[in-house]
């Protein structure tokens, strides 16, 4: 397994290096965001472990750039904690957010948890190419979703919601479980990231926004 480190201070690579490597992961770093790109577009990876404040290009701008030509799985470092910051990070697909200073115990579990997640989703979406209901249609390999025939442009957490959605069809699924399972992230009991997401995912699937179900008192079920 590869492991892009990026972030700007150097004893913090060296930290991620050390514990990753006794883990057995094979790292790489950067120092900035214009190289992360760089690196992404030569070889292939993973895993990152993006800082956001850096010289040159910040963490966000730098996974914004590498979402275009790479899917790979993220965990944004921030000396910043804010909701607004790490909804941002989910927003633009990241998959879990560490608020420095960080136990490199933790890291590892995280990256491990990550790694597990992305496998486990590739796993399943290889079992299905393509899922069509009437005029709704999602290209599961190349991340499209068309309804009656008019491509909808979906943010990454917005898909991989609509995803987990439909590998999960007519099962009523909590608020907490859809939290862990797309976001892997324990978001501090946030129902409302939830919401907010099937409300703007209710909008882009137009008239087929019925086929996500309010489970009252838990959460949702997407029903054929």
């Amino acid at each position: 397994m590869r492991v892009l480190v990026v972030d700007d201070e150097e004893k913090i690579r060296n930290v991620i290096k050390e514990y990753a490597e006794f883990e057995g992961y094979e790292i790489d770093e950067a120092s900035d965001g214009m190289e992360a790109i760089a690196k992404c577009k030569a070889g292939n990876y993973d895993i990152i472990i993006m800082d956001v404040m850096m010289p040159k290009l910040d963490g966000f701008s730098s996974i914004k750039e590498i979402k275009k030509i790479k899917n790979i799985p993220v965990i944004m470092l921030s000396a910043r904690g804010e909701e607004y910051d790490k909804l941002f990070g989910f927003e633009i697909g990241v998959d879990d957010y560490v608020v420095k200073p960080f136990s490199p115990k933790e890291l590892m579990a995280r990256i491990n948890a990550v790694l597990t997640r992305s496998k486990s989703s590739a796993t399943e979406t290889s079992k299905q190419e393509k899922y069509v209901l009437d005029g709704l249609e999602i290209d599961m390999l190349g991340r499209n979703v068309y309804v009656d025939g008019v491509k909808k442009d979906l943010t990454p957490k917005e898909y991989e919601l609509l995803q987990y959605f439909i590998l999960n069809k007519n099962i009523a699924l909590s608020r907490e479980k859809i939290l862990n399972e797309v976001w892997g992230y324990d978001f501090f009991g946030e129902d409302r990231t939830v919401d907010t997401h099937v409300k703007m995912l209710r909008n882009n699937l137009g008239k087929y926004r019925d086929k996500i179900v309010t489970v009252r008192g838990m959460g949702y079920k997407f029903e054929e």
